[in-house]
């Protein structure tokens, strides 16, 4: 009888135990949608003011140290303070704020040495609602997932993929106003603008796309302004969306008079996805773009020996597992493979001709462990099958505050 009572007992509870286990892998789950926003909140410090219309001014920053060992002699080693960023944020009032970042790269900046010192971002933001807000100075541009999203504990891998490097040119920012917001409670966001844009006349390397005729705000040529939008959806674990951009880069030969009265316009536009759920972390990503008149471009690029590119397309699929959490304890491997094709536009009497390592496929195998939610240990692998020169292994700390 006694055993009878203890069966049936174990039969009710069973549920109840599973019912258990389902709860705590809810909670496992919203914690750590709570731990990927903090960086987003630091970011916006501001907005973290104890009260509604209270001045407030916060400091937040990231930072990451890289080591990179090439399979190729030729490349050498290098360990590398590749970034070190402080961002100042002020709350005037519950509606209007101001933002900004400060970013030192590879340790040093000076005419003999590589390293830059350079505004990542300084612009005010008015707040009339929820759906309408206005932005105004030099923000980042909202393409992608890395562009926006970029402290080195928010992605998998030490250096960030190529695909948003060579195609969507991150960390990519432009003076200009814009106004975003949320849809209602339908999940949307939206985020429109006009910036400046890039100048073709300022193409200096072949294999990045249109990175190199990036202005960074920095007495930037505008006479062609750009046109920006971008819309995402966005639910706990989930987020899909995509964005464009779009402006002439002829800026009417301001850089090199060969441009005058050419217009060059580059259009570029990406699609992304990101899913997390039970220990999985997907994400995807397509862009593509293309630039104009890019025969005519090639009269600037020809006398450096390459091609202006005339199409830039590339994509990336990636999968991480946390295979151990405990605590601030997380690790978690991952895999992703990318494909850049930035297509050149040859142009034999001027001896320009595509440049085969700029059809690349990238594969890269490693592991971020955090130490923090907000400090990171990285290591991985990363393959090239066009370029087996670029084969390394990569160390990295990261953190963000």
């Amino acid at each position: 009888m006694k055993k009878a009572l203890v069966s049936s007992a174990l039969a009710l509870l069973a549920p109840l135990a599973a019912q258990a286990q389902s709860v705590e892998q809810k909670i496992d789950e919203l914690q750590r949608e709570i731990d990927r926003l903090k960086g987003d909140v630091s970011r916006l410090g501001a907005a973290s003011a104890a009260s509604a219309g209270e001045e407030a001014t916060s400091l937040f920053g990231y930072g990451e140290f890289n080591y990179n060992r090439f399979r190729s002699d030729e490349r050498g080693s290098k360990a590398d303070l590749r970034r070190f960023v402080f961002g100042l944020a002020h709350r005037f009032n519950e509606r209007l704020t101001f933002n900004s970042e400060v970013e030192l790269e590879h340790a040093v900046a000076s005419a003999e040495d590589e390293g830059e010192i350079e505004i990542e971002q300084a612009y005010l933001d008015y707040r009339f609602s929820d759906a309408v807000n206005v932005k105004g100075g030099l923000f980042l541009i909202p393409l992608g997932v890395l562009n926006l999203t970029h402290e080195p504990p928010t992605y998998y891998g030490v250096e960030r993929n190529d695909v948003e490097t060579r195609i969507i040119p991150t960390t990519w920012r432009e003076l200009g106003i814009g106004v975003h917001g949320l849809l209602g409670a339908s999940g949307l966001n939206y985020d429109a603008g006009v910036t400046t844009g890039f100048n073709a006349g300022k193409l200096d390397e072949a294999d990045t796309g249109i990175r190199s005729a990036h202005q960074e705000g920095s007495q930037a040529d505008a006479r062609d302004l750009s046109l920006y939008g971008a819309l995402n959806y966005q639910r706990p674990g989930l987020r899909v969306g995509g964005g464009l951009f779009t402006g002439n880069t002829g800026q009417n030969g301001q850089a090199d008079p060969t441009l005058r009265g050419v217009a060059a316009r580059l259009t570029l536009w990406d699609m992304h996805a990101q899913y997390s759920r039970a220990g999985w972390d997907l994400q995807a990503l397509y862009a593509k773009g293309t630039l104009g008149d890019a025969g005519r471009v090639n009269a600037v690029t020809a006398p450096q020996g390459f091609a202006a590119p005339r199409s830039l397309k590339g994509w990336y699929a990636q999968a991480a597992y946390h295979v151990y959490r405990r605590g601030e304890l997380d690790i978690a491997p991952f895999v992703r493979v990318e494909r850049v094709e930035i297509r050149q536009q040859e142009d034999a009497p001027l001896g320009v001709f595509q440049d085969p390592n700029n059809l690349e496929r990238v594969r890269t195998v490693g592991v971020n462990f955090y130490v923090h939610p907000q400090v990171v240990i990285k290591a991985d692998l990363k393959r090239f099958s066009a370029d087996a020169s670029r084969d390394s292994l990569n160390l990295g700390l990261g953190y963000m505050f």
